[in-house]
C-alpha cells in the first residue's frame, strides 16, 4: 500500500470477536469532501483492495466534479443467512460511526445493496451516513418542505453511465453504435443495465459471462431468454436455449467493445493475451492493473478506464446526497459522463497517450488545486 501526497489519510481494521466480522475503511482524500466509497463484501476482501478501490474513488469524484474524496469499505463475507449479514453490516457501522458521515459515505457494492445501507444507516442513526437506500427509504429534514428518498442502484445509474461512455467513444472512434460488436463480462447490476441500455442504442451484444460461465451468439444473443434470466433473477448458466461456452473462450471473440463488469483483476496473466477487442471500457472497478492495461493500449486496443466509464453510481449517490429523484439523477449522470468521458478521449487521441494516463493527470489537476 503505496502513501504519498494525496493519502490514504485513515486505515481502519475493525474486528467484532462475537460474531467473528472483520471489515476495513480505507480514507484515501478528503480534500474535495469527504470520503465516498462502496462496501465491498467478499470472502477475500483486504486492506490493499480496499486501499486500491479507494484511490480510484478519489480519482473517479474529482474528474466528474463531484464534492466528494475517495474511500471504500470491505468486510470478510464468507456467506451466510440475511440476519448474520445484517449483524455483519451494522457491526461494522457501528465500528465506523465516528467517521459518518462527514469523513466517509458509504454506499452499495459488490454483495451490498439498498438493504444493506438501511441497514448501515439504522446502525449508525444518520441519514446521510449512506447513498443507495430504498426508494420507500425517506426522511424530512434541513427543514425544506418535501420528503428526501433513497435512490438504489436498482435504478441502474452505473450501467446507464458505462453505456453514454461506449456511445461517445463509439463517436470519437467512427464506430456506428448501431450494429457495433459488444461483449460484457458480469451481469449483476452494472452488467445488465449496461447490456438493456446499449441494446436500446442499437448494439448487438454477442456474448455474456457471469460467475457461473459464459453464453454466445454470433448475430446477437436473444433478448427474449436473456430478460428471463434478469426478471428471474438466473445465472447464465441456466439459460436452456443458449450456447454456452468456457470463459476462455469468451475473451477471445472479435468485438469492438469489450465491458469487463464483473470482478478486480479479471482480466490478468492468464487472458490477456486472448482479447482480440478493439475497445475495453471498464465497468468495474480496477478489472486488470495498470501494466496490463497500457500492455493493451501499445497493443492498439483502446481503453476508457474505470474511473470515467463506471461513475454513473456515485454521480447518482451525489444526486441522493442532495435529494434529487431519479429522473434528475440520470440526466445528471448522462450529462456528467459524457462531459468526463469527451475531455479524456478527445486529449488521449490527439497526444497518443494512454486514456487513464490522460484522465489521471485530469483528476489529480483538481485535487491539487484545492
Amino acid at each position: 500500500m503505496e502513501k504519498d501526497e494525496f493519502g490514504p489519510e485513515y486505515i481502519v481494521k475493525v474486528y467484532d470477536p462475537k460474531i467473528g466480522m472483520e471489515g476495513f475503511l480505507v480514507i484515501d482524500n478528503t480534500t474535495l469532501g469527504p470520503g465516498k466509497g462502496g462496501i465491498r463484501m467478499s470472502a477475500d476482501v483486504n486492506a490493499e483492495e480496499v486501499f486500491r478501490l479507494a484511490r480510484a474513488m478519489t480519482w473517479k469524484n474529482a474528474l466528474a466534479e463531484i464534492p466528494f474524496g475517495g474511500a471504500k469499505a470491505g468486510i470478510v463475507w464468507k456467506g451466510g443467512t440475511d440476519q448474520l449479514k445484517k449483524q455483519y453490516i451494522q457491526s461494522f457501522a457501528r465500528a465506523i460511526k465516528l467517521f459518518t458521515p462527514k469523513k466517509y459515505i458509504a454506499g452499495p457494492d459488490v454483495n451490498t445493496g439498498e438493504k444493506e445501507m438501511q441497514w448501515f444507516v439504522e446502525a449508525t442513526g444518520n441519514w446521510r451516513s449512506a447513498t443507495g437506500k430504498s426508494a420507500n427509504m425517506c426522511m424530512k429534514f434541513f427543514g425544506k418542505p418535501g420528503e428526501k428518498c433513497g435512490i438504489p442502484h436498482e435504478f441502474g445509474s452505473t450501467g446507464f453511465g458505462v453505456a453514454q461512455a461506449v456511445d461517445e467513444t463509439a463517436k470519437a472512434l467512427n464506430i456506428n453504435i448501431s450494429g457495433s460488436r459488444v461483449a460484457i463480462h458480469g451481469f449483476g447490476n452494472v452488467g445488465t443495465f449496461t447490456y438493456t441500455y446499449l441494446l436500446q442504442m442499437g448494439a448487438i451484444i454477442v456474448a455474456l459471462a457471469d460467475k457461473s460461465g459464459a453464453i454466445f451468439n454470433n448475430n446477437g444473443l436473444d433478448d427474449v431468454e436473456i430478460q428471463k434470466i434478469i426478471k428471474n433473477k438466473l445465472l447464465l448458466s441456466d439459460c436452456k436455449n443458449c450456447q454456452h461456452i468456457s470463459d476462455k473462450e469468451f475473451w477471445k471473440i472479435p468485438v469492438d467493445f469489450l465491458i469487463p463488469a464483473s470482478v478486480t483483476d479479471v482480466i490478468n496473466e492468464t487472458n490477456k493475451n486472448d482479447i482480440s477487442a478493439k475497445v475495453i471500457v471498464e465497468a468495474g472497478n480496477i478489472p486488470m492493473v495498470e501494466y496490463i492495461e497500457r500492455e493493451l493500449f501499445e497493443k492498439g486496443i483502446f481503453i476508457v478506464p474505470d474511473f470515467v466509464a463506471n461513475a454513473g453510481g456515485v454521480i447518482s449517490s451525489y444526486a441522493e446526497y442532495r435529494g434529487y429523484n431519479p429522473k434528475k439523477m440520470l440526466e445528471l449522470v448522462e450529462r456528467k459522463i459524457r462531459k468526463s468521458t469527451r475531455l479524456v478521449l478527445k486529449q488521449s487521441i490527439k497526444l497518443n497517450k494512454n486514456p487513464r494516463d490522460v484522465a489521471l493527470e485530469l483528476a489529480r489537476k483538481k485535487v491539487e488545486k484545492n
